[in-house]
């Protein structure tokens, strides 16, 4: 792996195979009595965060804790940076407290990139999702629970996603997870369509390597899984659609829409849900359903990074495994 994770983009297909089964011997560590590893004992992770988060932000601090890291959480609110401090003296200030991996999410794209690339510190930065760009954690957890859910745990490692169908549904426009889905999916081998109305596709979509429909009831039959994103309100400052009834009735997935997936295939969803118009109550509390999963199984994946980042680059627990090597 390099030596930060800033994009689903910059990871190689044995990258990936090595991180997700990584994160499989890390998902044993939560079925212990002691839920933790000395691994990385001594080592500081911050957590940057200068947009407002639970899932992730408390996903990275359980799974740094389960290493016996020490954290140190840092918010926007309430900090130097709400007076106008700037990102490269915050930077240099985390520096001097000799943090070893930062992991950051910012509302500006590119962030991360330039805390990792400026020389302000010397540790490993992770994005926790940056503006509209990328969520490469995320994007990792779903392919973790992807592969769990459609093939099992121990099934071919690495080459279960190849040829599946995976679906992703809605605000793709404002969507860093979408974009980060699409990289890595497709690096793992699986096909990517992107369903959303005219509005809400990105500019250049053409040239990422997934297919687009608009037509999200001619797709659902021949998907092994299907990804519901939020409609990010807060980040439109136009009409993109009618009203949000609309929406729901073109692009909504209900229970009469799930009906015409295959039986095996699964619902997912990077939360927080808007209930009743990217996915019904119904839907979201279906057995087909992996939003909670997702959540636990971000743990598994956060350790598996924050390991091999700054642990090392062999697995954590020693044996023999593929490499998803063809």
């Amino acid at each position: 792996m390099k030596r930060h994770l800033i994009s689903a983009a910059d990871l190689s297909r044995d990258d990936a195979v090595l991180i997700l089964d990584t994160a499989e011997e890390m998902a044993r560590v939560a079925d212990r009595p002691i839920k933790k590893l000395p691994t990385l004992r001594g080592r500081t992770v911050v957590n940057l965060f200068f947009e407002d988060s639970t899932r992730t932000r408390i996903s990275f601090e359980a799974a740094a804790k389960r290493l016996s890291a020490d954290v140190i959480n840092f918010s926007a609110k309430g900090s130097s940076v709400s007076k106008g401090e700037s990102l490269k003296d915050t930077a240099l200030t985390l520096e001097a407290m000799g943090a070893d991996a930062v992991v950051i999410r910012h509302h500006d794209s590119g962030a991360p990139y330039r805390l990792a690339n400026s020389g302000w510190i010397e540790g490993a930065v992770v994005n926790a999702g940056d503006g509209t760009h990328e969520h490469p954690t995320q994007a990792l957890l779903d392919a973790f629970t992807m592969r769990r859910r459609l093939v099992g745990p121990d099934a071919g490692l690495g080459r279960d996603l190849d040829g599946r169908r995976i679906t992703i549904v809605g605000d793709v426009l404002h969507s860093r997870v979408a974009r980060s889905n699409v990289h890595l999916l497709t690096t793992l081998g699986a096909q990517v369509t992107l369903v959303a109305p005219p509005t809400l596709v990105p500019i250049g979509v053409e040239h990422w390597p997934c297919e687009v429909s608009y037509d999200l009831d001619a797709v659902l039959p021949k998907s092994d899984a299907v990804m519901m994103l939020r409609v990010q309100r807060e980040r439109m400052n136009a009409a993109f659609f009618p009203t949000e009834r609309e929406y729901a009735r073109r692009y909504g997935l209900d229970s009469e829409r799930m009906a015409r997936m295959p039986e095996h295939a699964i619902v997912m969803h990077p939360g927080p849900m808007n209930r009743g118009m990217e996915i019904t109550a119904e839907v979201a509390d279906s057995p087909r359903c992996t939003a909670v999963e997702q959540v636990a199984n971000g743990v598994s994946i956060r350790m598996a990074v924050l390991y091999l980042l700054l642990g090392g680059a062999e697995p954590a627990v020693a044996g023999n495994r593929t490499t998803g090597e063809q």
